[in-house]
């Protein structure tokens, strides 16, 4: 498979629909982040190639759902399978299109996606259903689950393929068929996986990609009479807009959204394996995963230790050339996110907040093809409120702020306190406070002495502002499935 990384010339990608690449009028630019320049134009995709999609996939859909699971399945492992024999082609292309390392690519994101679709493959052969009987009436009653229709799927930016696959996957796998809207920053990976869509046997229509905007395709896709559900990972602000925007259809959500991750450290962590955690749950992929720890609070016996040696090794976090297997991090995707994510550090200083290493204070040595990326390195503040906006919103990038707490109570309000609820890692060795923790805390997930541990059999979530509903083996096969009863009288 060619790399979109070796490419001398600009790409431009086409939308894949009913088995086919469709070139598309207009297109968007974008940028390679690790040198501010543009690499690639994108589909700008709107309402009528939304239709084609959506008629692809209900042709379509009569066919592949017909199909067994085993068949399904077969399928599912082919793409597997040619996903990581280009693992390579894929990281250095997904590399280049987010600023993220080639080295987080590689082990991360594509083995993943690949995983993504072996996972589901099993996992759609092991569900079953309810059966009970009541012989008083002297009848039978049993479940069964059918797919729903096509599938509206919406992939964000910060783990591309990743992230589309877990939808993609689990979907096609429960026999329905999809639309999906990758990200329009980061779109060539999806566009590459196309390329193998024929050469794994999954029939045309089954999975159609439309590249664009959320104000323009993604609207199109989630406002469609004839899209059921729609499965989106992203903004808590954009996931707002498909609510009401679907709400004339009743049709089924699945919303993914923010985080504001707490970590909580009590003064009987393991310190040396909670501070080298710690800085990789709050910088890796440049702060860029919803999972990330943004909100640090310490207990006041261990709190001047754990800052000065969490700051040390903040320092040791290495941000550069994407290229370069040394460094941790890459770039930020945007000069736009790159801006917003230093507001948030000039906000702090000018709440009287200590930046203790990173943005303004450690100068980064970048190569001089890469001196107009968006680069910024490992960024540890102190001292600020917990009602500022550094601790209340969302930033999205390599930062995070350490406060001290006094007691278990004010520890829980703290990490509460806060409009989203995704994740939170609590750091104890004591196991009923371990326990007492995890239940107070209002998160989705919670990793006690460890940080994204994943079995994907189990839910993943969140509460309040951070989404609704669950993802996983059950809960993405509920999603992606209608149950019906049946009733038989004998």
């Amino acid at each position: 498979m060619p790399n979109p990384s070796e490419q001398s010339s600009c790409l431009v990608l086409e939308n894949f629909i009913g088995g086919k690449f469709v070139p598309c009028r207009t297109h968007i630019d974008s940028y390679d982040p690790s040198v501010g320049e543009v690499y690639c134009r994108v589909p700008d995709s709107g309402a009528p190639e939304v239709e084609a999609a959506v008629a692809a996939a209900k042709e379509a859909f009569p066919g592949w759902s017909a199909r067994s699971p085993e068949q399904r399945a077969q399928v599912l492992n082919k793409l597997a399978d040619l996903l990581d024999a280009n693992v390579e082609e894929f990281a250095q292309a997904e590399s280049r299109d987010q600023g993220k390392t080639v080295t987080f690519a590689r082990t991360v994101d594509i083995p993943r996606s690949a995983y993504n679709f072996h996972f589901f493959a099993s996992s759609l052969l092991h569900h079953t259903n309810d059966c009970s009987q009541t012989d008083h009436m002297g009848c039978l009653h049993y479940t069964i689950r059918c797919p729903v229709g096509v599938a509206g799927l919406i992939s964000p930016w910060n783990l591309p393929l990743y992230l589309l696959t877990w939808k993609i996957a689990p979907a096609i796998a429960a026999g329905n068929t999809v639309v999906a809207k990758p990200s329009e920053m980061t779109s060539v990976t999806a566009w590459m996986m196309c390329k193998l869509m024929q050469q794994a046997g999954v029939p045309p229509g089954v999975v159609n990609i439309v590249f664009g905007t959320g104000p323009k395709a993604g609207d199109a896709l989630v406002s469609h009479p004839d899209v059921p559900l729609v499965s989106f990972t992203g903004s808590t602000a954009t996931a707002q807009c498909i609510t009401e925007r679907s709400a004339p259809y009743c049709k089924k959500l699945s919303l993914e959204l923010g985080g504001k991750n707490p970590a909580i450290i009590f003064a009987d962590a393991d310190l040396d394996r909670c501070i080298e955690t710690t800085v990789r749950s709050s910088f890796s992929n440049q702060g860029e995963i919803c999972l990330c720890t943004s909100r640090i609070y310490v207990e006041g016996s261990i709190y001047s230790e754990f800052l000065e040696r969490f700051v040390a090794a903040a320092k040791k976090w290495k941000t550069g050339a994407p290229s370069d297997p040394g460094n941790d991090n890459g770039a930020l995707i945007s000069k736009e996110h790159l801006e917003k994510v230093r507001s948030f550090v000039a906000l702090a200083k000018s709440e009287g907040g200590t930046v203790h290493c990173g943005e303004g204070v450690d100068q980064l040595h970048l190569p001089e093809r890469n001196a107009k990326g968006y680069f910024m390195p490992a960024t540890v503040i102190s001292g600020i409120s917990d009602s500022s906006r550094v601790m209340q919103e969302e930033i999205f990038g390599p930062v995070t702020c350490v406060s001290p707490f006094d007691s278990e109570e004010e520890a829980v309000s703290k990490g509460n306190g806060v409009r989203y609820g995704l994740a939170a890692t609590v750091w104890s060795q004591d196991v009923g406070k371990v326990h007492r923790m995890a239940r107070k805390i209002q998160a989705g997930l919670v990793w006690t002495n460890c940080w994204l541990v994943r079995d994907l059999n189990l839910p993943f979530g969140g509460m309040k502002n951070s989404g609704v509903g669950r993802e996983g083996g059950k809960d993405s096969y509920h999603f992606f499935t209608e149950v019906k009863t049946v009733t038989v009288k004998h």
